[in-house]
């Protein structure tokens, strides 16, 4: 499977809640790292991370860019927390060693944040 592929079938995986087929993408050697808690998974502790992650409800992939075994993609994701639907943007950054996901880098974000004052433009 090519980068872009694992990236589209991740995507296709993770929002139709298919938690059983996500290990097949996934190298044994996976990590997974989330730049912005400094948090790292190992292939196991990620899937169940993503299995039971409270509220959610998809990820809708929004573009993928894909050279060699690398690729990006910039994902839409929604859950719900206290009634209340949430947004949320993600970059993932993946490298495919011999078709499955070897190690994966996750930026996450909520949607609709301010910019600060004198630094949106006029």
């Amino acid at each position: 499977m090519s980068a872009r592929e694992a990236m589209e079938r991740l995507a296709e995986v993770i929002d139709g809640h298919r938690w059983d087929d996500l290990p097949s993408l996934l190298d044994p050697a996976f990590t997974c790292t989330y730049v912005h808690t400094g948090e790292r998974y190992g292939a196991e502790a990620w899937v169940r991370l993503n299995a039971e992650y409270p509220g959610f409800q998809n990820l809708r992939l929004e573009d993928c860019v894909a050279e060699g075994e690398r690729a990006v993609g910039r994902a839409h994701v929604t859950g719900v927390a206290d009634g209340v639907v949430q947004h949320f943007e993600v970059a993932t950054f993946i490298t495919v060693r011999d078709g499955l996901i070897v190690e994966m880098t996750e930026v996450w974000t909520d949607v609709g944040q301010e910019a600060p004052e004198g630094t949106r433009p006029s």
